[in-house]
């Protein structure tokens, strides 16, 4: 490491002080893999700014250096992307406060660092609610969530992430701050900047604060897990919901026995409420904000008609708040569950909502051609596309060797999303991950314009280099 690199290093030192910075191998080394292990990386530093200013003066000495950057939130993330090759660590753990939680505006403005569960506990104090919901809300950042333009479980009703943003505040490469932290549902005053920055995956500038939607608080719900014999039938029972419901149906997942299955023999809690198993699960959930509603009865009609027309084989719906969290536990236990199972290759994808049962039927039969024995785990947020398509080793197998075929598979699943209409990356993101099927399935046009904003942004490609755009060739 060079000495220009050394003095600047040592002047974010001096200027963050000790509780802003470490270069200690243990404090850092949750900050140098990613959660599923498939990436490791060094650091010279880990640096830990309280302020946006603090955050802009660390970009302005990188800038002027040369460093490397890799902005880094809860570290969650599934593709890499937050792992840094040699750059130092932006992390914005200690930027957690949550500013303002506006019943009026339906709006709340935080820092980045703001754990998504502590954002939805402060939008409910004010008898509102924030719909982002994930797995990992209760470790993940707001700001890694903008970055990555997070999906979950409710994007059917809300939409994802991007859709969830009124303003940012944001730090550029060269330690600019660029304050667009509007509380507008209306500016058609030129371009809309902060979409630059949703998304980006910190490659175009660090999220450090944000002001996003509130929604009212639903008053009533209802959750159901149906039981049927296809895909045929599960996407058939999602449109019949959906006909009754319509915006109310704010969830619907789908998955196989095979993923329930593992829950129940991996997970404690988890328990099948069905007496007879069923090749495919439909989990469905409706909320109102009106107390009265009568969305219960609107299930049970829901569920009775599925049945009388051989959609569904047999339902439960939740009758308490228990019994609801029992059965989404059932589903947010598969990742989990399949951990414990042995090695699993993963594929995240979107093909449109019609197509999702051809899709899987497709990509099951594709997957036992290549590596007879391997058990496909499908599952995931069919009412908007996106399936977890997961493929868990063969019994026996050596999960090393089985590992190896990741690239492989993988490349064969997103050719087929893509054929069908479909993307590659439906709500992970690209990270270093995926940077080859950028250059494999986006366009020379997508490609060009994306280079061009990051080389505008980041003339010296600092922040997060080697992430989202492939290599140049």
């Amino acid at each position: 490491m060079g000495g220009n690199t050394q003095q600047a290093l040592q002047q974010i030192k001096s200027i963050l002080g000790p509780k802003g910075w470490s270069d200690d191998t243990a404090r850092m080394a949750p900050h140098l893999v990613e959660e599923r292990g498939l990436y490791k990386g060094n650091s010279p530093l880990l640096v830990m700014p309280s302020s946006t200013d603090e955050v802009s003066t660390v970009m302005k000495i990188a800038f002027a250096a040369g460093i490397g950057v890799v902005p880094q939130g809860g570290n969650t993330g599934l593709v890499g992307g937050g792992v840094p090759n040699g750059e130092i660590i932006i992390s914005l753990e200690r930027m957690n406060k949550i500013e303002s939680a506006d019943p009026i505006n339906m709006s709340m403005t935080l820092e980045a660092g703001c754990i998504l569960a502590k954002a939805q506990e402060a939008a409910a104090g004010v008898g509102a609610y924030f719909p982002l919901s994930l797995g990992a809300e209760g470790s993940c950042q707001i700001g890694g969530n903008l970055a990555t333009n997070a999906g979950g479980v409710h994007v059917l009703r809300y939409g994802n992430a991007r859709d969830l943003v009124l303003g940012l505040e944001v730090v550029l490469a060269d330690g600019q701050i660029w304050n667009g932290l509007k509380n507008l549902r209306k500016d058609n005053s030129g371009y809309d900047l902060k979409h630059l920055f949703i998304g980006s995956e910190g490659t175009l500038g660090i999220i450090t604060r944000a002001t996003l939607k509130l929604f009212p608080s639903p008053k009533s719900s209802v959750t159901a897990l149906c039981g049927c014999a296809s895909y045929e039938n599960a996407l058939d029972i999602f449109l019949h919901a959906r006909s009754i419901v319509g915006e109310r149906l704010s969830a619907c997942e789908v998955m196989d026995s095979f993923a329930i299955d593992l829950a129940v023999k991996h997970i404690n809690e988890c328990k099948n409420p069905f007496i007879q198993n069923h090749n495919v699960y439909v989990l469905l959930e409706a909320t109102s904000a009106d107390p009265d509603a009568n969305i219960k009865e609107d299930f049970e009609k829901i569920l009775s008609l599925a049945m009388e027309r051989g959609m569904a084989d047999d339902a439960v719906v939740s009758q308490n708040e228990k019994q609801r969290g029992d059965l989404w536990r059932l589903r947010e236990a598969i990742p989990e569950a399949q951990k414990k199972e042995g090695g699993s290759i993963k594929h995240d994808i979107s093909v449109p909502v019609s197509r999702i049962p051809e899709f899987i039927l497709r990509a099951i039969e594709l997957a036992k051609k290549e590596i007879p024995g391997v058990r496909p785990v499908p599952f995931g947020h069919m009412g908007d596309g996106n399936i977890h398509f997961n493929l868990t080793q063969p019994i026996g197998a050596d999960k090393q060797k089985y590992l190896s075929e990741w690239g492989r598979i993988n490349s064969l699943i997103h050719a087929l999303a893509v054929e069908m209409g479909g993307s590659f990356s439906a709500e992970h993101g690209i990270g270093a991950l995926k940077t080859g099927d950028m250059s494999r399935f986006k366009t020379d046009s997508d490609i060009r314009l994306m280079r061009i904003l990051k080389k505008s942004l980041d003339t010296n490609n600092i922040l997060n280099p080697g992430k989202v755009l492939p290599k140049d060739t």
